[in-house]
């Protein structure tokens, strides 16, 4: 790999509990069939630049979605008994399903390389596979998204791609997963490592500074063809990532309610409880705002053209619902617990619309 860490991230129960492309495949066909109608749509809509691709190639490229997929649904999701609101399979669909289909709409097909597409697939899959690890502050990039990489490369492995012969595939998904780290180092008073956190109190994602990181870690790199393309596709990654900010505007508060659910959960709050308001009043407003104007930005001229209209769409929604939350909070009857403030901001959400 390109950049070392300190330590690595072993295999866990939950890789054990889906090991091979048969369990895989076996778990969607029970539980998921319309993931794998989904992806039966995409390869159908891909045919024309496929047609030429070995057979053995794309089945295996669908089988490592797969395999991550089951094993994310089990770990956070809800196959399993660490649901975690945010961070679970249900992220991977909005990625790998109407997110990565609005950018093919809007750029075609044919703009990016068939391994692109199956790239931005595989890190939809992977890149939030862990989500527990503690953080080691001096290693730049997160620990979860380390050991996320590591169980993606034994996923390529398993499924029949090699570093030799399928170099670009391993630099591209390194990239990817490694720059959708927001900022790796965690706030001092947290006692648990918290992605949910870091997306208000960070800098940023990290793809956008990775050439730095590159400089540093791998000198030279801008000599080596097929790092400057995942860096590249590093940046539409994390475009991809982060296109919430662009959703009609009750999806994107959704997604901020779940973010807000799971940061409780990992600070280990009730959310019902009382000291739970104010923390959750403070993420659903000025957190949210803080991300959306200051520290999110698309990154790729792809994603810009792809996301930026419906994230202007939004901004002046959140303004509103930010004057609108805190007037409920204060102005009228105090909102006396994390419940009441996410009913209230659902109301506040479905009047803006």
């Amino acid at each position: 790999m390109i950049f070392s860490y300190p330590r690595e991230f072993p295999v866990d129960a939950i890789e054990q509990r889906v090991p091979d492309v048969a369990s895989a495949r076996a778990l969607m066909r029970q539980r998921r069939p319309d993931l794998l109608a989904l992806i039966e749509r995409r390869l159908q809509r891909f045919a024309p630049v496929i047609a030429d691709r070995p057979k053995s190639l794309v089945r295996n490229a669908t089988d490592a979605v797969l395999i991550a997929f089951c094993r994310m649904a089990f770990r956070y999701g809800s196959w399993g008994d660490d649901y975690h609101p945010y961070h679970n399979e249900g992220h991977i669909v909005e990625i790998l399903g109407p997110r990565i289909e609005r950018l093919i709409d809007t750029i075609g097909m044919r703009a990016l390389s068939v391994s692109d597409w199956f790239l931005l697939a595989l890190f939809a899959a992977t890149h939030d596979l862990r989500q527990r690890e503690a953080p080691l502050i001096e290693a730049g990039i997160g620990s979860n998204e380390r050991a996320s990489l590591e169980e993606a490369l034994r996923i390529l492995a398993l499924t029949g791609f090699s570093p030799q012969k399928h170099r670009d595939i391993f630099i591209g998904i390194e990239l990817m997963i490694a720059g959708s780290t927001f900022d790796a180092r965690p706030p001092p008073s947290m006692l648990e490592y918290n992605t949910a956190e870091l997306l208000v109190q960070s800098r940023g994602a990290l793809a956008r500074k990775l050439d730095k990181k590159l400089d540093k870690h791998a000198p030279g790199w801008r000599n080596d063809a097929r790092i400057v393309h995942a860096l590249e596709l590093a940046l539409i990654a994390a475009d991809l990532d982060t296109a919430n900010v662009a959703e009609p505007f009750p999806v994107f508060m959704a997604s901020a309610e779940r973010l807000c659910l799971e940061r409780e959960l990992r600070s280990y709050r009730n959310p019902d409880s009382t000291e739970a308001a104010l923390p959750m009043l403070n993420f659903l407003t000025a957190g949210q705002e803080r991300y959306f104007f200051e520290l999110h930005h698309f990154g790729s001229d792809y994603g810009r053209r792809t996301f930026e209209a419906g994230k202007l769409d939004n901004a002046e929604k959140l303004k509103r619902l930010t004057v609108d939350l805190y007037s409920r909070a204060t102005l009228h009857k105090p909102l006396a617990n994390g419940a009441q403030v996410v009913d209230a901001f659902r109301q506040i959400v479905a009047a803006i619309g």
